[in-house]
């Protein structure tokens, strides 16, 4: 196992950290400082704290006695009122327990999004974008002072709460425009959202329709679907005055059951970042690919092991990448060549394994619930396409907490469950193809399918054809192969078959698309809602 690193520091605003603060977290006790000693099996002088404490690397420690923990996933957890001890787990459902067990995970009982309540930035009083960083960060300082024994409030913040209305209002423009060139006024205008935090983003983007499409607003079913129950009474409570047609739901959209039969729009803003995601290490001398488990002894203490994958979710993420052919994390000859990778384990100190990556396989599990629940919908997804900070690894999250009102990344996921935020970038190109195939590979209809499923997208359409016309029509890996538009015939999400049904733009791209700047434009012409989150990017 690699040796636990030291924690650097960094603020929200990317200013240097104290120096003082850095060496509270990352200096030694007293005891290892001392000529380091090799430790031994049942020394009683081996400190227990292990929080500062590294083995030596060179050191064969490890033992069996992780076959002895009880294997558990975060739903066996739920009840849990502490992080459990003497256990092991696959690191998706470490992941999960330490973001959203109900009474000690970080978004239940740590999270504070930030809220600029009723008011909003006035941009055109700004001088620059310095002005405006200085301005949200007195918004910041209005949260007041976190304590000094323990970690501070979390807050952090979206695009959505800085830029409101402005940006919820592009939003609104993009799905309402689709709307009208495709299902008005034969279908209900239905929005389903996950993660929707204050609620901000709903208020803007029915606000707008009411303002600017009436006609469409009486149309419009507004969906949140929550998995935190403080954030959907906060929901309920905001919108249900203003708009009370909002249905608040709460659920994990991973345990979501009911079909939506009609055509609607699937809004994920700022939410898969914080997916759960497995390790995965490939055998350099097999290329046999094993699954991390992370374990917990009894006094609490972390530490991963590996073994060959036998997860089912794990297993589909592999074979659609192979099926995709997206590539892996090995060097391409060290792949193809036996003699090389033999030659390379005989160096000295080489490793066995390879690099640790995180995939992704909450997020197939998403792209299955919108296949299997939401067939005809269009999806509009936003997320990190980069982060800094990250730990080591491909694809590797940020895990940080807040300590005395300064942000702190880690360099380990081995951290206490409910403390620190766990936050992923997202491969928004791969993200597109897993997307296409999954939604284009439609199960086919069993005998007693739910007869509601309309077989044509629209009442628009003039040809009864069925939608299930095979997979290689609606294939987007393979261009040469795709097939051209059929008349009458439709995608899941209401494009010709044939089309690709989603791109990626930039976050400028799609404000510039969909956004009226003007409303966010500086004195100096400045343009924040196009000058930050270069590292932000959408799927429609």
């Amino acid at each position: 196992m690699l040796p636990l690193g030291a924690v650097s520091s960094r603020c929200l605003w990317k200013r240097p950290a104290h120096d003082l603060l850095r060496r509270s977290l990352s200096s030694r006790p007293s005891w290892a400082k001392a000529k380091p000693k090799v430790p031994t099996k049942n020394d009683p002088n081996v400190p227990r704290d292990k929080w500062n404490y590294n083995v030596s690397p060179l050191i064969q420690t490890s033992d069996s006695k992780h076959e002895e923990l009880k294997m558990v996933n975060a739903n066996a957890l739920e009840n849990a009122t502490e992080p459990p001890r003497g256990v092991k787990m696959l690191v998706r459902d470490f992941i999960e327990d330490s973001l959203y067990n109900p009474n000690y995970g970080y978004f239940p009982k740590q999270a504070t999004i930030f809220n600029t309540d009723n008011s909003t930035v006035n941009f055109e009083s700004l001088r620059d974008s310095v002005e405006f960083q200085e301005a949200v960060g007195q918004k910041y300082a209005a949260y007041g002072a976190d304590k000094h024994d323990g970690p501070g409030r979390q807050l952090w913040h979206t695009p959505t709460e800085l830029f409101k209305p402005w940006f919820g209002r592009a939003i609104a423009q993009c799905l309402v425009a689709e709307y009208l060139l495709k299902y008005f006024p034969y279908e209900d205008f239905i929005i389903y959202e996950i993660g929707a935090g204050n609620g901000t983003l709903a208020m803007d983007i029915l606000d707008y329709l009411r303002e600017e499409y009436p006609e469409v607003y009486e149309r419009t079913r507004y969906n949140i679907i929550e998995i935190s129950g403080s954030l959907v009474a906060l929901q309920k409570q905001r919108l249900s005055k203003a708009h009370p047609g909002v249905q608040v739901i709460h659920k994990s959209i991973f345990h979501w059951k009911t079909k939506e039969p009609a055509p609607c729009f699937f809004v994920a803003m700022e939410v898969i970042d914080n997916f759960a995601h497995d390790l995965v290490r490939y055998d350099l001398r097999t290329m046999e690919p094993y699954q991390g488990i992370i374990t917990i002894d009894s006094q609490g203490d972390f530490d991963t092991v590996y073994t060959p994958v036998t997860d089912p979710l794990i297993l589909e993420f592999l074979e659609l990448r192979r099926r995709l052919k997206h590539p892996l994390p090995v060097n391409r000859l060290m792949q193809s060549s036996g003699p090389l990778r033999e030659f390379y384990l005989s160096l000295p100190f080489a490793p066995n394994l390879s690099k640790e990556e995180y995939i992704p396989t909450r997020l197939l599990s998403l792209l299955r619930t919108l296949r299997n629940h939401f067939p005809r919908h269009r999806l509009l997804l936003s997320d990190f396409s980069s982060l800094p900070d990250t730990i080591s690894g491909v694809n590797a999250p940020v895990v940080q907490t807040r300590f005395r009102n300064v942000t702190v990344p880690c360099s380990t996921l081995h951290v206490r469950q409910g403390y620190f935020d766990i936050f992923f970038p997202t491969n928004f190109e791969r993200l597109r193809d897993m997307y296409e195939y999954i939604i284009s590979h439609v199960p086919r209809p069993s005998s007693n399918s739910d007869p509601s499923l309309p077989m044509r997208s629209t009442p628009l359409t003039t040809n009864s054809t069925s939608m299930l016309l095979g997979d290689d029509y609606f294939s987007s890996h393979r261009p040469s192969n795709r097939r051209s538009p059929l008349d009458g015939v439709a995608s899941a999400s209401g494009l010709p078959v044939g089309e690709r049904k989603s791109s990626v733009f930039t976050h400028s791209e799609f404000m510039e698309t969909y956004a009226d700047l003007s409303k966010t434009s500086l004195k100096n012409r400045e343009n924040p809602m196009l000058d930050f989150y270069k590292n932000v990017k959408f799927l429609f």
